[in-house]
């Protein structure tokens, strides 16, 4: 069930919002938590109905683990985080990996020895599995205490605004508030506000673009010009980040209308000057995941320069990798670890002392770009076959016009002005949006008429993916 569709709208989220405020007024937290916990397992049902059972599973042995770990300690102790960690990685590992690892092992043996598995990619695996380690990592760490309640853990783990498509919640960011939040009008009014404006990015400019993406990305490569190619990935470039950025404020806007308080998961990222800046305000929630969990753990940059960069390095791998079983993904991940590098050997000084921050952000627009083409195609082939069309000129039979219209210039114009360009250069355009006070008039009027855009839209066609379900 996506946020953006019908069912979603005006039947599962207002019955669940109506049945969750009178649970609260009668019958306070516990109560307003049973409504959320059953209607986010039904809303995880509703499109894997085989995999709640993998979900519960996985809960169960991480509540599990995070009960074992308390009182014990030394080696005990890391023996059990070890094995916490390695079932956690064995179970995402098995549904999302095995055929990737059995296909690259049945060419290296010369034959089908390793059977391929028919197991379809349980929706927000990677999502919950990484929240889940990072329960019982902080258990282990002493950051929290090991929750008793295992309802309140799976209320934490399957919460239908973050479940299938993040952000990355981690526990000691809400585990006050799994029991002592309170639900107000103005956190309920907040999170309209913050869903609708998700929603208007995800309809009316991620779908445009997407429609457009894949139509040009459905022909050969080579009989692409190079000016579609540049435009194809332009649009990619637009598609994917209000795709992500409208789902994230979506999820944060509904938690706050259920009391919760989401960290931000976007700071506008292509207002970026750099790849390491770029990676400041890309999906902050994993970003910083990596960063607490793996690159830290390895020594950081505390252990010299070779070894920062190995560790950054080895990062990047694992982020290209965490994103799905193919060699794009892997090579997408390698080619942002490399830039870091580059940036880290001294090029970020460079940036920085350059007087002409244009050039700056035009060289991370590059790479940003360059990066999504491997990202989004089918494999490494179509990929290679793309980067050549952008940089050695080919005519092709579809040159830019072959979708070049008016539908496509507005939907550019308004992506490019509202990706950061205006927010940045209008703060009370920015704190309009994401302010905490009650929207003024103008805004509640520009709201409705976004919403009923949007409805307009979503009746109309029925072209509606997200793209980060697949992870």
């Amino acid at each position: 069930m996506y946020f953006s569709s019908m069912t979603f709208l005006w039947v599962f989220l207002p019955l669940t919002l109506l049945l969750y405020l009178l649970a609260e007024h009668f019958g306070k937290n516990r109560a307003g938590n049973l409504v959320l916990l059953l209607a986010s397992l039904l809303f995880y049902a509703w499109g894997e109905p085989v995999y709640i059972v993998l979900l519960l599973c996985s809960v169960a042995m991480n509540y599990l683990f995070g009960l074992l770990l308390t009182g014990k300690s030394g080696n005990e102790r890391k023996a059990l985080l070890a094995c916490g960690v390695a079932l956690n990685i064995g179970l995402l590992g098995f549904f999302k990996y095995y055929n990737f690892f059995a296909s690259y092992g049945n060419q290296l043996l010369g034959g089908d020895y390793l059977p391929m598995s028919s197991f379809a990619l349980p929706l927000g695996i990677s999502f919950y599995t990484f929240q889940a380690m990072s329960y019982v990592i902080d258990v282990y760490r002493g950051e929290v205490s090991a929750q008793k309640n295992f309802f309140s853990l799976l209320l934490y783990i399957s919460l239908f605004p973050q479940l299938v498509a993040g952000p990355i919640v981690k526990y000691r960011d809400v585990e006050a508030q799994l029991s002592g939040r309170v639900s107000t009008y103005e956190k309920r009014a907040y999170g309209v506000k913050r869903f609708l404006y998700g929603l208007s990015k995800k309809v009316l400019l991620s779908n445009v673009f997407g429609r457009y993406v894949d139509m040009v990305l459905g022909f050969e490569a080579a009989k692409l010009s190079t000016g579609l190619v540049w435009l194809a990935m332009l649009l990619y470039t637009f598609q994917i980040y209000y795709d992500f950025s409208g789902y994230s404020d979506m999820a944060i806007g509904l938690g706050s209308m259920f009391g919760f308080s989401f960290r931000e998961n976007f700071r506008y990222p292509y207002v970026a000057q750099s790849i390491q800046e770029f990676w400041r305000r890309w999906h902050i929630s994993l970003s910083t995941w990596f960063k607490e969990y793996v690159y830290i753990p390895l020594g950081g940059n505390r252990r010299g320069t070779a070894r920062t960069y190995v560790n950054l390095f080895v990062v990047f791998l694992l982020t290209g990798f965490w994103h799905g079983a193919s060699l794009t993904f892997v090579f997408w991940g390698i080619f942002h670890g490399a830039f870091m590098v580059i940036e880290r050997l001294g090029f970020a000084r460079v940036l920085e002392k350059n007087p002409l921050k244009i050039l700056n952000h035009a060289y991370a627009w590059l790479v940003i770009i360059c990066g999504w083409v491997l990202f989004r195609a089918d494999g490494m082939t179509k990929g290679l076959a793309l980067w050549k069309a952008m940089f050695v000129y080919q005519k092709g039979e579809y040159n830019l016009f072959t979708c070049l219209n008016a539908e496509v210039a507005l939907s550019l114009l308004c992506g490019f002005l509202l990706c950061g360009v205006l927010q940045t250069r209008l703060p009370k355009l920015k704190e309009a949006l994401y302010d905490r006070q009650e929207a003024s008039v103008v805004q509640t009027i520009c709201l409705a008429a976004l919403f009923l855009l949007c409805i307009v839209s979503l009746s109309a066609d029925s072209y509606n993916p997200f793209i980060y379900f697949r992870f």
